[in-house]
């Protein structure tokens, strides 16, 4: 049961408060812990986090449930000076936050003094791409004589030939594929339509897998669904992400893979032979063009990479 600061008079200041921060930060901690069932080592990084801040206050003479936002933004800087990383300091901001929300939620305070510190920007990690030749490996596993490896050598095919979202893949109905034109028509984030070309090798692979394996796997079922399970279902995320890694492993592709990996090696290889940003962009499907930049910085990685391979000494 969580301790009401307001009802609890032991151990307390002639204000109603107790005198021991650690008392406070334990009965948030019991106060969390009744609310959402956190686990001992989440707890155990609050506990470090509001200790840490406490003691560093204490030395300035500063109380902890009295603490405004300049000492805690005193406390980041200074923690910054001294190595703190944007990732660790992030985590750390947290834990105050729903320290002193806990707070004013319990009457303690009146205002949350990490209410007007914004969050330190944190270096998205780059995300994990593919080789040309790793491409090549993993498009090449499926066996084609069987219709669902035909079919998921057509998924496959069109995943790297258009750097579509997995949701977008299993939703894709046979309506929004265009032979003719080579254009498919993909419904995105928040209904935005694109047209992608497709590629002469992927129209060729969804060609044949329309007019032959298709119609094996459903045999007299119908689906509006492109790519149909054997029971004649849309295909689940889950089962996609189970094929990628099936075939990745009989490619001997040791990396980890999801169907977002071959995304982001569709955006990396048409970067790295001199496509424009914007295009990409559009391709991806991306709102805003800062998303799209990423894959600038795995492409350039790529090619420091390559670079230093062909010119050790430079």
């Amino acid at each position: 049961m969580a301790h009401n600061f307001l009802t609890d008079t032991s151990n307390e200041t002639g204000a109603g408060l107790p005198k021991d921060p650690k008392v406070v930060i334990d009965r948030f901690l019991d106060a969390i812990w009744a609310e959402r069932g956190l686990s001992e080592n989440t707890l155990g990084a609050y506990r470090a986090d509001l200790l840490a801040l406490n003691q560093r206050l204490t030395s300035r003479k500063v109380d902890l449930i009295r603490a405004t936002r300049a000492d805690i933004l005193e406390y980041i800087s200074w923690r910054v000076d001294g190595g703190a990383k944007p990732r660790s300091t992030a985590r750390q901001l947290s834990s105050f936050r729903r320290f002193f929300r806990y707070l004013l939620r319990e009457g303690v305070i009146a205002e949350d003094p990490t209410a007007q510190i914004a969050m330190p920007k944190i270096g998205r990690a780059l995300p994990q791409s593919l080789t040309e030749e790793e491409v090549e490996a993993l498009l090449g596993a499926p066996t084609v004589a069987d219709p669902l490896g035909h079919r998921d050598r057509a998924m496959l095919e069109l995943l790297y030939a258009t750097g579509v979202r997995v949701s977008e893949l299993i939703n894709l109905k046979l309506s929004q594929v265009n032979l003719n034109q080579g254009v498919l028509r993909i419904i995105g984030k928040g209904d935005r339509e694109r047209l992608i070309p497709l590629g002469d090798e992927a129209q060729d692979w969804l060609k044949e897998f329309i007019e032959g394996p298709r119609v094996e796997i459903l045999l007299e079922r119908q689906t509006e669904y492109l790519f149909p399970t054997r029971r004649g279902d849309r295909m689940t995320r889950q089962a996609f992400w189970h094929i990628i890694k099936r075939y990745a492993k009989k490619a001997g592709i040791g990396k980890k893979l999801s169907p977002h990996t071959v995304r982001h090696a569709f955006a990396t290889h048409l970067l790295n032979n001199g496509a424009d940003l914007r295009v990409v962009q559009l391709l991806l499907g991306h709102s805003d063009v800062s998303t799209t930049q990423i894959y600038t910085h795995v492409a350039r990685e790529r090619m420091k990479e390559l670079h230093s391979r062909h010119h050790p000494r430079g």
